[in-house]
């Protein structure tokens, strides 16, 4: 298993941060590779993925989930293995801090070069980078889940 741990600061309050979080639905207009997510329980998402030309489909389930905390899955069924966790800290009033930890087994040589070539730490970094250009630029978010796992 291979690990990646990154962090953005966002100028919104923790709860605005946490509550898009929860919108899985919106993950590809800022997820590079993401191409769909489907809610299909409250802690069973399905995921289409497409990485270099090739395509995946996974299941996801939110192993926990703590409104303006955290939010933890691990994938259950499909072509990929991670598990992960990104937790919310609030800085003051209007900033918070997002933090993604994730282990992921790479699937192959090339996945398993790209890792050691440092693709995946890049990925999840642009990832939240542009999580932060979203949600800042819209001041609020898409929508809310606040039920806790």
């Amino acid at each position: 298993m291979s690990k990646v741990e990154e962090s953005v600061e966002v100028s919104v309050p923790v709860r605005t941060a946490y509550d898009q979080w929860t919108q899985f639905e919106s993950f590809p207009q800022f997820m590079e590779g993401v191409e769909r997510i489907e809610q299909r329980t409250d802690t069973l998402t399905h995921w289409v993925t497409k990485v270099n030309g090739a395509q995946r489909e996974f299941d996801a389930e939110i192993t926990e989930q703590i409104p303006d905390e955290r939010v933890a899955w691990t994938t259950v069924g499909g072509e990929a293995r991670q598990a992960g966790v990104v937790t919310f800290h609030r800085l003051d009033e209007a900033r918070s801090k997002v933090m993604l930890q994730m282990d992921f087994d790479p699937d192959g040589f090339a996945e398993t070069v790209g890792d050691k070539l440092g693709f995946v730490r890049r990925r999840v970094k642009g990832d939240l980078e542009r999580f932060k250009e979203f949600i800042e630029s819209r001041g609020t978010e898409t929508g809310a889940w606040r039920g806790q796992v």
